[in-house]
């Protein structure tokens, strides 16, 4: 097919930030290829809803705490959500991850576990960026037709992965 596989970026918004990160991590602990770099939008890290953030922005905008918390369950019904998949922020092998990208919005309840993981890579020796959107919501990456934030966090992105 002529894929340069050391071009390929792993990325995702809410859960499939999570998801892409979960993916990583294993590939990593496997011994195997690596994605380029990783684009994680929003993502969902915490199943705890241990941040301020789910408090702050979790009750009055269209993604709730409880929505959030009822999605987790739908994904890992009777699981322990401090379970390192469950919850991989709270891990402590990040480090080998390859370059990391992170956008988090403002009024989401998911802001300070974005902002945290950041934290967390950039402390066990992963490059990694992170970029908050100030204004926006959970979900505002989707509608780039309308909205001037999706646009830049799109043209963002796509200059990230062109690189």
């Amino acid at each position: 097919m002529g894929i340069n596989r050391r071009r390929i970026t792993l990325a995702g918004d809410s859960a499939g930030g999570h998801l892409a990160l979960v993916t990583a991590l294993r590939l990593k602990a496997a011994k195997q290829w690596l994605p380029a770099q990783l684009m994680l939008i929003y993502p969902m890290l915490d199943a705890t809803a241990h941040f301020e953030s789910y408090t702050r922005n979790g009750l009055d905008y269209i993604i709730t705490r409880d929505t959030l918390l009822t999605g987790y369950e739908m994904y890992l019904p009777h699981t322990d959500r401090q379970h390192p998949e469950a919850s991989p922020l709270w891990r402590d092998d990040f480090n080998g991850l390859p370059p990391t990208h992170i956008i988090s919005a403002e009024f989401d309840p998911l802001c300070d576990e974005g902002e945290a993981l950041y934290d967390r890579l950039t402390a066990q020796g992963v490059n990694c960026t992170c970029q908050r959107y100030l204004g926006v919501i959970h979900g505002f990456f989707q509608p780039g037709g309308i909205s001037q934030a999706a646009r830049s966090a799109i043209q963002d992105i796509a200059w990230r992965v062109g690189q």
